[in-house]
Order: structure tokens, then C-alpha cells, then sequence
């Protein structure tokens, strides 16, 4: 009388041993996908859409969209320990598929290190005269001038800036509103220095101050005093002054009001 009985118990069996399989396999699968996601936590440049993701494996990849500020706050750190550890010759450049350091001691800087060329004392005859184009997004922003120097070196593919003169303990101010993304003298070349991030993926940045007024996470407001005119990491008194939309150089008197 038993053995009807047989088969479908061997058959619920059968099946039932089908189901677990199936469900260990979806479990593996996305414990794997969640496990990806883990180990190639995302790390660059400075303004774009989204949040960088903590790390807790000692270094971070950098992805598209990523700020070394944003890398900073979701690792509980600051700006200046990265460019400290990591070497960055400037903050505002991160390479998409980069790795950077959170933790540890500073090894020693590599010998191929970018390095930044402290620009030439001598003033450009045209500095002053070029005045180029409004650009289209210029108005995005309100700005004013950081300083108000005569403007002694013009922009070009090597300066990727403008250097404004003036003599050391003079006032550096905010081009705009904006929050503090760097403050130190961690980069080669430029001396003391602060970066600026500001709305619709602009940065500022000012180099070669005497003394810094400002530390990484405070918010300015345009014309507010940030720094001292100096000549650290270069040859005479003055600022040099950046301006980059979305990581790329641009040139500050397309943006800058007429004086």
C-alpha cells in the first residue's frame, strides 16, 4: 500500500532540492554583484553631479563625477591629507580610473612628479590691452576681481591663468561665492594656495599667498578677504588667479567684470 506512495515523495524531493539549488545560485549571484561593487569603490575631477562613496579599503578609485572634496567628506578626511599622501602636484585635476590613498604615511614623491613652473617676472606688453570675448556662461556667476593689481602675465596654454601684481600683506579676495575646497602649500610650484568650488561645476584658484585667512570647508562670499599677497614659490610679489569650468582651464577675463 506504501509504494503509490513512493514516487511522489521522491518527486517532492526532487523539486524541493531544485528550488534550494536555484535559490543558492541567486543568492551567490548577488552577493557577487554587491561584492564588485564593494571592492571597485568609486574615487576626481572637481565639480560633477553625484556623491563619491566611502572606502574601506584604504584607497579609492576615482569614477566620472567625482571632486577630491567630495572623496574627503564621504572618507572622513580633508583635502590636504589626500594631496599630502597621494602627491598631487594640483587638487583640481583627478584622472578617471585613478587610485587614491585615505589612509597611511606619505611615501616619497616619485621622481616623475609634475611639477608647476613658477611663471616669468616679466609683465606682457598685451596683458593689460586684451580684453577677449564674454563667454556665453559668464553669466552664470556672479564674479569680481580677486585683486586689484595690474595683471602681469595673460592666459595661455601654459599659464592657465592670469598673475596680478602687488605687494606682499596686500588683500586676496573670493571671486565668488563659493566653499573652500583646499588651503595649504601641499602643491609644488605654487606655493600657498586655495581652491574655491563654486556653483555649476566653476573653481577658482588663487597661488603663491603670503598667508592664508581661510581653512577647507568654510563658505566665502564674493569679495570676502581669503588671503595676503606673497611670493611663495615664485619670483616676485603676486597672485596667480584660475578660473576652470568642469576640471578645464579657462580664461578669467572672459569671466571677470570690466574694472
Amino acid at each position: 500500500m506504501s509504494q503509490p506512495y513512493a514516487a511522489p515523495a521522491v518527486e517532492h524531493r526532487k523539486s524541493s532540492s531544485r528550488c534550494l539549488l536555484i535559490a543558492a545560485v541567486l543568492v551567490s549571484t548577488i552577493l557577487a554583484g554587491c561584492a564588485s561593487r564593494t571592492t571597485h569603490a568609486p574615487v576626481s575631477d572637481l565639480a560633477g553631479p553625484g556623491e563619491a562613496a566611502a572606502s574601506s579599503s584604504g584607497t579609492y578609485v576615482v569614477r566620472p563625477g567625482d571632486t577630491l572634496y567630495k572623496i574627503a567628506q564621504a572618507n572622513n578626511t580633508d583635502v590636504s591629507t589626500l594631496v599630502r599622501l597621494n602627491h598631487l602636484s594640483d587638487p583640481s585635476q583627478l584622472r578617471v580610473g585613478q587610485t587614491i590613498r585615505l589612509s597611511g604615511s606619505a611615501s616619497a614623491a616619485p621622481s616623475a612628479a609634475p611639477v608647476a613652473t613658477p611663471v616669468p617676472v616679466t609683465p606682457t606688453a598685451s596683458a593689460e590691452t586684451e580684453t577677449p570675448a564674454k563667454a556665453s556662461d559668464a553669466g552664470l556667476i556672479t564674479w569680481g576681481w580677486p585683486a586689484s593689481g595690474r595683471i602681469i602675465q595673460g592666459f595661455n596654454a601654459s599659464t592657465k591663468g592670469i598673475d596680478i601684481s602687488g605687494a606682499p600683506g596686500e588683500p586676496v579676495y573670493a571671486a565668488a561665492d563659493g566653499k573652500v575646497m583646499y588651503a595649504g602649500n601641499g602643491v609644488r610650484g605654487l606655493g600657498n594656495l586655495i581652491l574655491l568650488g563654486h556653483s555649476n561645476g566653476f573653481i577658482t584658484a588663487y597661488a603663491h599667498n603670503q598667508t592664508l585667512l581661510v581653512k577647507s570647508g568654510q563658505q566665502v562670499h564674493r569679495g570676502a578677504k581669503i588671503a595676503t599677497f606673497g611670493q611663495t614659490d615664485t619670483t616676485s610679489p603676486r597672485l596667480h588667479f584660475e578660473i576652470r569650468r568642469k576640471g578645464t582651464p579657462v580664461n578669467p577675463l572672459s569671466y571677470l567684470p570690466p574694472r
